[in-house]
């Protein structure tokens, strides 16, 4: 299968934003892509860096005027397409959702992210209810999805379940940079571990993972920090962890090969899904133990 990335900076202007990325993901169609992966709230700049009212205008409803847009794209390009929205689902409930859409352009499935962060210049639970779908894979014509999104990244109980259910690829829309007092030591560790942690995920369930990074700089509306810039190095990676697909901190359109019959392959050589004492792994579900 040929997957396609886009890798963006985005700016103020949504339709332009969204016109770039059309162009992108028309691109990366000619370049042989069958699966075209975007990044996390990709319509906007990242508004979460400031707790604003008025920035819930941004939401749609799902389906809505970006569900038609990217539907049209994938219909006539005949692709998979995983997009990010700022979803209202009524009023005064809102959510961060992965739509993914088939290739004849319908609506296949959805993610609510369910893991919501609240850090300095990541204020994402004013805006985000956490998800009640699950941890559902989306069936395509193509195979079946695992979706998560940018801070579910972190946590191998998604990626597992994700596994558990189905999955043929673990895919992770992003949103995440560099705060400007860290060190550049210290940026470098924080974007390594963001990629190890994923490529982890790729080896202990045995199937592939695409993570796709916002990039560019991005300002602070309350000019109370100096902002974020968004590292990007998006990739893919294999289900040993290898690097089949490599970005670096700049704007990329890239198309590469999974080939899905070595996921098979490798879990048959090292069958950790067999192994599991799941009669053990009762605890889990415990916030901490004491």
């Amino acid at each position: 299968m040929k997957v396609g990335i886009i890798q963006q900076a985005n700016g103020k202007d949504i339709h332009d934003n969204k016109t770039r990325l059309g162009r992108s993901i028309r691109k990366a169609a000619e370049m042989g892509a069958q699966l075209i992966v975007l990044q996390e709230l990709h319509n906007s700049l990242y508004f979460c860096q400031t707790e604003n009212v008025e920035t819930f205008d941004l939401a749609e409803p799902i389906p809505g005027p970006s569900t038609d847009f990217y539907g049209n794209l994938a219909k006539e390009l005949k692709i998979v397409l995983v997009t990010s929205l700022f979803e209202k689902r009524a009023p005064g409930l809102y959510h961060n959702t992965a739509v993914v859409f088939d290739s004849d352009g319908s609506i296949a499935g959805k993610y609510r992210k369910m893991h919501i962060p609240d850090d300095p210049a990541y204020y994402e639970k004013f805006y985000f209810t956490p998800g009640d779908i699950g941890f559902e894979p989306i069936k395509t014509s193509i195979g079946k999805l695992g979706v998560l999104v940018c801070w579910d990244q972190w946590y191998p109980e998604a990626a597992r379940l994700m596994t558990l259910k189905g999955a043929d690829m673990l895919i992770y829309p992003t949103a995440i940079g560099y705060e400007s007092s860290d060190e550049p030591d210290e940026q470098l560790r924080q974007r390594e571990a963001w990629r190890l942690v994923q490529r982890g995920h790729a080896v202990a369930n045995g199937l592939p993972v695409i993570s796709v990074n916002r990039v560019g700089k991005e300002e602070d509306p309350s000019q109370q920090t100096n902002g974020i810039t968004f590292w990007g190095y998006s990739f893919v990676s294999g289900p040993q962890g290898e690097l089949l697909l490599d970005c670096d901190g700049k704007e990329c359109v890239k198309v590469v090969d999974i080939d899905l019959k070595h996921s098979e392959n490798v879990r048959r050589w090292w069958p950790f899904l067999r192994d599991r004492r799941i009669d053990y792994f009762g605890d889990i579900t415990k916030r901490f133990i004491d």
